[in-house]
């Protein structure tokens, strides 16, 4: 695993408060700028595209993901979640709850090619923007989740068995994310969505990824919006 450090959540440039807008705008991107409709800045008005957030981001995960020999996918993804490139609340995450479960399956024997799975992974996980559990109602930990089944099912539209699975285990994930209502927290949600993932291919495809007795969260004090003692991961 690459080093760990924990990072500071909001804007990357100064660390303000994101800023979330109803309305599309166009807004320059202190990274690379190239402008884009955007519906969030930080307080100072700083906004980063999708690709400058996530950049580094996606080395750690085909890093830790094509190095690791753990069979539990929480562990890789919250061993993912320290790591600085990684942070709080982001379209990351979209590509890492995926990129965990397919190094997992891969450790327990499923039969894929892990890296170019990875890469597969990355390329539709990376097409969900930040914010779609508010905007669009479609957690992206949930979105990531169907979009493992489907490539280790090698699904396309026209598959009709693996098709109707990749849909029920996003519609799972969803249901069990929006049973722990409040406001988006994308560790939360990544967890809500391993696990039933996890549940889901056991009962689906006989095989067993592991998971620790008590899955833990390490990220509270850095959620301004934590629902605390109301989160099941939430330690006391």
């Amino acid at each position: 695993m690459m080093e760990n450090d924990m990072a500071i959540d909001g804007c990357l440039l100064c660390g303000k408060e994101l800023v979330y807008s109803q309305t599309m705008y166009k807004a320059v991107c202190c990274g690379c700028g190239q402008s884009f409709m955007t519906n969030t800045a930080c307080e100072d008005g700083h906004f980063v595209c999708n690709t400058c957030h996530t950049d580094a981001a996606m080395l750690v995960i085909m890093y830790d993901c094509t190095s690791t020999d753990s069979r539990d996918p929480f562990e890789i993804a919250r061993e993912m979640m320290h790591h600085q490139a990684i942070h709080m609340h982001g379209p990351e995450n979209h590509v890492l709850v995926g990129s965990a479960l397919l190094a997992a399956w891969h450790n327990c024997g499923g039969k894929i090619d892990l890296p170019a799975s990875l890469m597969i992974m990355r390329e539709r996980g990376s097409q969900l923007p930040g914010g779609i559990c508010g905007f669009w109602g479609n957690c992206g930990a949930a979105v990531s989740a169907g979009i493992f089944l489907s490539i280790v099912t090698e699904c396309t539209p026209l598959t009709g068995e693996c098709r109707k699975l990749a849909n029920l285990l996003t519609s799972d994930c969803l249901r069990i994310i929006a049973e722990h209502s409040g406001a988006r927290c994308c560790k939360r949600d990544g967890f809500l969505a391993i696990q039933t993932t996890t549940d889901f291919m056991a009962e689906h495809f006989n095989i067993e990824m592991d998971l620790p007795d008590k899955l833990v969260c390490d990220f509270s004090e850095r959620n301004n919006e934590c629902l605390i003692k109301d989160c099941p991961f939430f330690r006391e």
